[in-house]
């Protein structure tokens, strides 16, 4: 790792800490050098887990968090489960100069991004910090990886620009009209990146729209457990189960689905990070803009999730039929066959694994990193 003068060097242990402008780099030593990807948002939920499947597949995950919706303390569960942390850059993928130093200090190969905001009634309240984290952050992202001659990206986008589908499973070339800020703020940057791929064809981006991840790893030792109250069902279950929350609260009972409530292609996220990898390795070998869906091709429903929950865990989990959620649809799920096609890659994992992975970490870590 190259510091720049005046950098303070702190030993511990096998890591080494480097305070530098109040920004935390934390880097491991490894014995061989790997091609060095660059994973923004790497210490959150699905970020955490591609980073151990980048790790498999022989690559060196860096990650860049500013830790908004995270734990540091993830860096020692990848440790134990890769058999080394990767380096960690704490920071906001907003900040341009702090790019522009990372791609100088080593040679990044390529990027996966994930560093946004995800919560669609938040997105309803607040929009603007959407656009500016979602929106913004992709473009300073983009031209710092432009400055520095990396041309190899693969983009977190959401399921939600497709909006209320016509129908299901939803292609690619399904019409893109999403009904809240947050997937308005995915589609512009699918948009904006597609321009930036045709004005320069060296560029190898691939736009990844993927329904709900949920699950952990098989390990049990990383998982989901956002920070304040849960905006997705998996965690909120959990956290149920746990008796960390005495019910579950459904938003909508009458949607018109077999038992009211919503519909959705539920996705383990072990499926899905090594889905970005599948991906990273296809940019890898040519140029070009590809776009694709990550499902399983099937839905469930809210109380179908809730009952294979209950059945992984026996653990019974208290519902409450509430009202709708502003911004949410009835039901969608995905087509995956182009994705199959594209990249040899399918869900693997079903409905009954992705809760007990859930069930086996919440068990595990009833408060997320925090000591028991």
């Amino acid at each position: 790792m190259i510091l720049a003068q005046g950098s303070e060097r702190v030993p511990t242990g096998r890591a080494l800490l480097v305070a530098q402008n109040r920004q935390l780099f934390v880097t491991f030593t490894t014995e061989k050098m790997t091609s060095s990807i660059l994973v923004t948002g790497g210490a959150g939920f699905i970020g955490s887990h591609t980073c151990v499947a980048l790790a498999a597949a022989g690559y060196t995950p860096v990650i860049l968090d500013n830790l908004g919706n995270s734990d540091i303390r993830v860096l020692e569960r990848l440790a134990r489960i890769s058999g080394s942390a990767p380096r960690f850059i704490e920071g906001d993928v907003r900040d341009r100069a702090l790019l522009d130093r990372v791609f100088a200090e080593q040679p990044i190969a390529g990027v996966i991004h994930f560093a946004g905001l995800k919560a669609v009634g938040d997105s309803v309240a607040d929009p603007l910090t959407y656009y500016d984290n979602n929106v913004n952050g992709s473009f300073v992202l983009a031209a710092a990886m432009k400055a520095a001659g990396v041309r190899t990206l693969i983009f977190s986008s959401s399921a939600t620009v497709y909006g209320d589908p016509d129908s299901s499973p939803i292609p690619e070339h399904a019409a893109l009209r999403p009904a809240n800020p947050y997937g308005r703020s995915k589609l512009m940057v699918e948009q904006a990146l597609g321009d930036l791929q045709r004005s320069d064809a060296t560029w190898r981006i691939a736009l990844l729209r993927y329904f709900n991840p949920v699950g952990a790893h098989e390990s049990g030792l990383i998982g989901e457990h956002p920070q304040g109250k849960p905006n997705n069902l998996m965690p909120f279950v959990c956290q149920v189960a746990v008796g960390l929350r005495d019910k579950l609260s459904v938003h909508g009972g009458d949607y018109p689905t077999p038992d009211g409530t919503g519909v959705r292609d539920y996705v383990h996220v072990m499926d899905l990070a090594e889905g970005h990898v599948a991906a990273l390795k296809h940019a890898e070998k040519q140029p070009g803009l590809t776009t694709l869906n990550l499902g399983t091709g099937e839905g469930a429903s809210v109380l179908e999730v809730v009952k294979a929950f209950e059945r992984a865990s026996g653990q019974r989990i208290a519902c409450e039929i509430g009202p709708r959620r502003p911004g949410d649809v009835p039901a969608y799920w995905g087509d995956p066959a182009l994705a199959l096609a594209t990249l040899g890659w399918r869900a693997r994992r079903g409905l009954d694994q992705m809760c007990a992975d859930s069930w086996r970490w919440q068990q595990g870590n009833p408060r997320g990193y925090e000591p028991r």
